[in-house]
């Protein structure tokens, strides 16, 4: 009897972006409750992700984005190591099938402090920075608020903890020598633009690639559920900082988005996480890319 494999290939995923070769990296994904969404009810979540025969209550992709070009090797968020379970923590096997070694990134992009997006900076048991040679890029902002003892003192325990103490932790290491912040707009390396989109945190930032070309959006949590978020940008989640403000800013980006015809890069949709953005009649949809043997 042949094996029966228990596991799926390397979430690993190459296309080309004008001069520099794009490559999606899961790092797994993280089951969700009703709670998460502020506006809707479980009955009505479970309508809209019964469309596109989605599991429901949410099921949420956690993606990481590496970039090879003319600024060298860089990685778009770091996932969340250990932290969220089982099923995530799944970037530096990933990393590892594509052939890329930790030392041989240059830069780290973050779209913003959130575990799964930063916790993979630096080990959780040694405190060693997990990227010895890359220097962190992250909007100011972000550094401002979450190394703010005077907001920090706002939360509960819980946000305290995974908000603020483990974004401390992670990028402690690296705020001597390997940390650069930015502003909006401002363009970090060759090609590539702080797009800014405040709401979900503070400084929560996107990131715009335009080269030859091309031009790509890496949108970080600009929606979390695209199912929901992208059809209602008004939606708002449980986690978000100023939520009305990510709502505002969400439906304005998008629209940039579509009217652009910009190519997708979403941190939370499905893998291998590209694709466009289509009009409906009250949102938009992912229209997710189709697989391409050849890179």
């Amino acid at each position: 009897m042949t094996h029966i494999p228990t596991k799926q290939i390397a979430g690993i995923y190459h296309r080309r972006v004008g001069d520099y070769l794009v490559t999606a990296l899961s790092d797994g994904y993280v089951e969700m409750g009703y709670h998460i969404f502020r506006e809707f009810e479980p009955n009505e979540v479970d309508q809209m992700m019964a469309r596109d025969h989605r599991i429901s209550p949410p099921r949420i992709s956690v993606n990481c984005f590496l970039l090879r070009g003319p600024a060298g090797t860089i990685l778009v968020d770091t996932g969340s190591q250990e932290r969220f379970g089982p099923t995530a923590g799944k970037l530096f096997e990933n990393l590892s099938a594509a052939g890329v070694d930790r030392a041989e990134v240059n830069y780290i992009l973050l779209t913003h402090c959130h575990p799964d997006h930063s916790n993979g900076l630096t080990d959780v048991k040694t405190g060693e920075r997990l990227f010895p040679n890359a220097t962190v890029i992250i909007n100011k902002k972000e550094i401002d608020h979450w190394f703010s003892d005077d907001e920090m003192a706002k939360v509960d325990d819980r946000k305290r903890e995974r908000y603020f103490g483990w974004a401390r932790e992670q990028i402690a290491p690296y705020r001597q020598a390997h940390l650069r912040l930015a502003e909006d707009g401002e363009q970090v390396l060759p090609q590539i633009t702080l797009v800014e989109c405040a709401g979900h945190t503070p400084g929560h930032s996107t990131w715009l690639l335009q080269s030859a070309g091309s031009h790509m959006i890496i949108w970080g949590d600009l929606a979390h559920v695209p199912e929901i978020q992208v059809a209602r940008p008004e939606v708002s989640m449980s986690f978000d900082y100023d939520p009305d403000q990510a709502a505002l800013n969400r439906t304005a980006l998008l629209a940039r988005i579509f009217e652009e015809k910009m190519l997708i890069a979403g941190m939370h949709i499905h893998f291998p996480g590209f694709g466009w953005l289509v009009k409906e009649q009250h949102g938009y949809r992912v229209a997710t890319e189709q697989w391409q043997f050849e890179i």
